[in-house]
């Protein structure tokens, strides 16, 4: 029976939101809130510090999936360049790393439902989850016209944000917190207002909220002509940052001085209603809900893909590989949907500590295998010159930048470990680790005394 392959369904358009998609999500529409206060201005350097290091991991990541025709994501890169124990720890991590923040957003959505309507929470979050996955069962090009379509209101409502802020610094506008102005990045308190403490103490929050850049290399085995897509989306990638991320942000700290925000509002829904727009909260609540939304697909989508994979690599069950008619992966998503649906009616019971706490490890696990692919980089360019002396897509910098956010990485860890609402989080994830690793120390065991009966038997017969 020939194997089931993932259909190639993504066109360029699909990658390009895709990567939007993942680099706009509720780390910036809710996250940036907290951020702000504990960095003051100097969140802004916190974004593009972190964001130009995953811009060098997205290169490395690049490079690599087109060395070999055959990559269909980095757990096949790390089966070749770290050896197959590393393929299934960062595999199945990174199956968690998107069940604990799909939990996140699925929550998250039940909360924003509630604005308009009084309803438990758990309904609305079951609802969109029964959704996603109903469209995530019907083909890859639905999920590609999905993305482009929550990555759009997300373009547009950071669009009209940048656009208003625009208009209100020229005009000199008065809000009932003061000029609009860009001195006000400086003047309360300068720009590291809590010193640099509170700038490094941002840094977790900042990598939540470029959790999913990866997707790019995730659908790289999905795109109709990855030699151009990949290496297009990727290096669009620092424009982006630069425009959505480090330009918001300036404009939001313009309007608003970073000492009229709190950690609980959206800063967002904060901006909008100094300058007037009596609708401001309702407008930016749907864009948050569509964001987790958003987030909740892409979520639903990747967990699918590296079940697919482990299976293909014999590190899960082999009905993860099987396909539907529609050449998606329909086990994966009952399998994952299942864990998601679960996690979010237990949410519910939980304090409100427990968003940080599933978003912290949700970070923690993400360093895992975006170091992972910095590691996986090193050992190619070592293992193998030739493929990259020949390579039409070589990572910049290489080996000094791999090294240097791999160095960053460890600090943002050391600041979860000092920061206590983030301490419970670094305590606790090493457990998923030491589990994996359990579990495929068994199956080796398993696999190499079934190879032995094997062989016994053909002996004896």
């Amino acid at each position: 029976m020939a194997q089931q392959e993932l259909k190639r369904d993504l066109a360029n358009r699909h990658v390009q939101l895709i990567a939007i998609g993942g680099t706009i999500g509720t780390g910036l529409f809710l996250g940036s809130g907290e951020a702000i206060q504990l960095a003051g201005p100097s969140i802004i350097l916190a974004y593009l510090l972190v964001g130009t290091a995953l811009f060098f991991v997205m290169r490395a990541l690049g490079e690599l999936l087109l060395s070999k025709a055959g990559y269909q994501s980095f757990t096949d890169i790390a089966q070749d360049y770290l050896g197959p124990r590393a393929a299934f720890v960062t595999g199945w991590t990174y199956w968690f790393c998107w069940i604990v923040t799909a939990m996140a957003d699925i929550i998250a959505v039940g909360v924003y439902v509630r604005y308009w309507f009084d309803i438990p929470q758990w309904v609305p979050a079951i609802i969109c989850l029964i959704i996603l996955l109903g469209l995530n069962l019907l083909t890859v090009k639905l999920f590609g016209e999905l993305e482009f379509w929550f990555a759009l209101i997300k373009v547009i409502t950071i669009l009209g944000l940048i656009g208003m802020g625009v208009i209100l610094l020229v005009m000199g506008f008065d809000t009932n917190a003061g000029t609009v102005t860009v001195k006000n990045l400086w003047e309360h308190g300068g720009l590291f207002p809590n010193g640099i403490s509170g700038f490094v103490l941002s840094f977790q929050l900042v990598v939540f909220a470029f959790v999913g850049m990866e997707l790019v290399g995730v659908s790289a085995a999905e795109t109709s002509n990855p030699e151009k897509n990949i290496p297009s989306a990727i290096n669009k990638i620092p424009l982006r940052i630069l425009f959505f991320y480090v330009g918001a942000l300036i404009i939001l700290l313009s309007v608003n001085p970073w000492t009229e925000l709190n950690a609980s509002e959206s800063p967002f829904v904060k901006t909008f209603s100094l300058v007037g727009i009596p609708i401001a909260a309702g407008i930016i609540n749907f864009v948050v809900l569509t964001s987790a939304a958003s987030a909740g697909n892409s979520g639903m989508f990747s967990t699918s893909r590296m079940l697919y994979n482990l299976s293909k690599n014999n590190q899960a069950s082999s009905s993860f590989s099987k396909l539907n008619k529609n050449h998606v992966p329909a086990n994966g998503l009952w399998v994952s949907t299942l864990v998601v649906s679960i996690g979010a009616l237990l949410s519910k019971l939980l304090p409100e500590q427990a968003f940080g706490l599933v978003t912290s490890i949700s970070a923690i696990c993400f360093i895992w295998v975006w170091s992972v692919i910095l590691l996986s980089h090193l050992k190619y360019k070592k293992t193998r010159p030739e493929l990259h002396a020949k390579s039409k897509f070589k990572a910049p910098l290489t080996p000094f930048i791999n090294y240097a956010v791999l160095a960053l990485f460890a600090v943002v860890l050391i600041i979860m470990l000092i920061a206590d609402e983030t301490r419970p989080a670094l305590l606790l994830t090493p457990a998923w680790f030491i589990l994996l690793y359990a579990l495929y120390s068994y199956r080796k065991k398993k696999d190499e005394n079934e190879n032995i009966n094997i062989t016994i038997e053909s002996t004896i017969k």
